[in-house]
């Protein structure tokens, strides 16, 4: 193995992780290896987009408009770059909990196409949280800091949870995804860790916290109603996981 050999390894992972969580244009390695490993590298995905937002956001305000409206076009950045992976995991989930029947019952709803009434207000209140939540920051090098911490933060969460908790189907993303070794569920933690240093104080501690309770907790309802993960369970888990960062640093002001 030459010197250079484990940052091409390190460079093809972020390739595969960024064609899996983004729209953004960058090709596949000419040898693609697994995402369960390529995974070490979400929490690099969330700095790219929290990046793309952060700019729009202080490119509107520049622009001469408002706190509110410089957030919506951030959050609706953000959306874009990600082709709504995990707002649409959000309101999968949203409808599969709010169905009735057992397990297999909530996994049908969940893949139906359709969206729910449950699906529809988890996303119209995510989207709301998130920008209030920015507007509330207002100035844009907290917003810079605060995003950028928030999608790293959240999808640093998604190798541990791929680890520790089995798929809810036989097939479907998850299963084709496979789980992450622990190691590799760890340095994506620690990544993500490092990046919330660039937040102030005790926002941090406490961000990282909340975001992580909240993950647990809604990866051990995953497993109760439906009988383990499923890539929409992954993508509730990021967007509830990025509000909670976002939320905790408003509250810590």
């Amino acid at each position: 193995m030459t010197a250079v050999q484990p940052l091409q390894d390190w460079w093809d992972d972020f390739r595969i992780a960024i064609v899996f969580l983004t729209r953004l244009p960058i090709p596949l390695p000419a040898a693609p290896g697994n995402l369960a490993q390529a995974s070490r590298t979400f929490p690099l995905v969330g700095v790219v987009v929290g990046a793309i937002s952060a700019m729009i956001y202080a490119a509107a305000v520049d622009l001469g408009l408002t706190a509110i409206l410089a957030a919506a076009l951030s959050v609706g950045a953000g959306i874009v770059a990600t082709g709504a992976l995990h707002e649409d995991g959000l309101a999968d989930v949203a409808d599969g909990l709010g169905a009735r029947g057992d397990s297999l019952a909530r996994l049908a709803v969940m893949r139906d196409s359709h969206i729910g009434v449950f699906g529809t207000l988890a996303l119209i209140l995510a989207v709301l949280l998130n920008v209030v939540a920015l507007a509330a920051l207002a100035l844009p090098g907290e917003v810079a800091a605060a995003v950028i911490a928030a999608h790293a933060g959240a999808r640093a969460l998604l190798p541990w949870v791929m680890h520790r908790f089995g798929p809810a189907r036989p097939d479907g993303l998850a299963v084709e995804a496979g789980r992450p070794s622990r190691t590799t569920a760890l340095i994506a933690l620690g990544i993500g860790a490092a990046i919330l240093l660039l937040l102030e104080g005790p926002a941090r501690a406490i961000a990282a916290a909340f975001a992580a309770s909240l993950a647990l907790l809604l990866a051990l309802l995953a497993r109760r109603q439906f009988g383990g993960i499923t890539g929409d369970v992954l993508g509730a888990i990021e967007s509830i996981a990025r509000i909670a960062v976002l939320l905790a640093l408003v509250a810590t002001r």
